[in-house]
């Protein structure tokens, strides 16, 4: 797992990152992408907000995170913050990899996005008020569905770019950062999920 994050670290630091449009007036937020090991595997966090009327996230999907305020030094410190105040996860649990980019919203919201290894894994503690329910999802669920969906090495629609999970859903702003880091990471992990397929079919041991 160690070589693995190693690996993604050297092709973020490679990766054309997608930026703010110039001159655009959006609302700045962050969020968290979130890796960890899973016995073995690798997962990240996501949160499903609320069921309240009117909140603009209201039952999706989403990765930890919130609005920058004011008072924080940055977009960054203000998804530390975030992370905290969501999931009682701290500052020093988190081995900072980067910054994914920029994602913007139909609303005018732009997600500066960044990833990060969550070191010490441990129990989630959340505001049911704000957030009904926590999924730590293996990453090779969704590259399968990139995989059988036909995803990569295209942009597919909003329509389109749908990854289920479980009972949800991940679509929107969410899933189109999630198929540009599976995108980011496909050298690594896609010829892993492709052969697990092949070995899955044949009974043949994959390569």
């Amino acid at each position: 797992m160690e070589e693995r994050f190693l690996n993604i670290k050297k092709m973020m630091k490679k990766a054309d990152r997608p930026g703010l449009p110039a001159g655009a007036d959006y609302d700045s937020t962050c969020v968290f992408l979130l890796l960890f090991n899973n016995d073995g595997e690798l997962n990240f966090l996501t949160v499903q907000k609320t069921d309240n009327e009117g909140y603009p996230w209201r039952n999706q999907v989403a990765l930890p995170g919130g609005h920058v305020d004011k008072e924080d030094a940055g977009p960054l410190e203000a998804a530390y913050r975030e992370l905290e105040e969501e999931l009682k996860i701290k500052k020093e649990q988190v081995e900072l990899m980067g910054s994914l980019g920029h994602f913007q919203t139909i609303n005018r919201k732009d997600l500066n996005v960044f990833i990060g290894i969550w070191k010490t894994r441990e129990r989630v503690s959340f505001d049911p008020s704000e957030i009904s329910k926590v999924f730590e999802i293996p990453l090779k669920n969704l590259v399968q569905t990139h995989i059988d969906s036909k995803f990569h090495g295209r942009i597919p629609d909003v329509l389109e770019l749908l990854y289920p999970f479980e009972e949800v859903v991940i679509w929107g702003v969410t899933a189109r950062i999630l198929h540009y880091f599976i995108e980011l990471v496909y050298p690594i992990i896609g010829p892993i999920i492709e052969d697990d397929a092949v070995s899955d079919i044949t009974g043949l041991p994959p390569n």
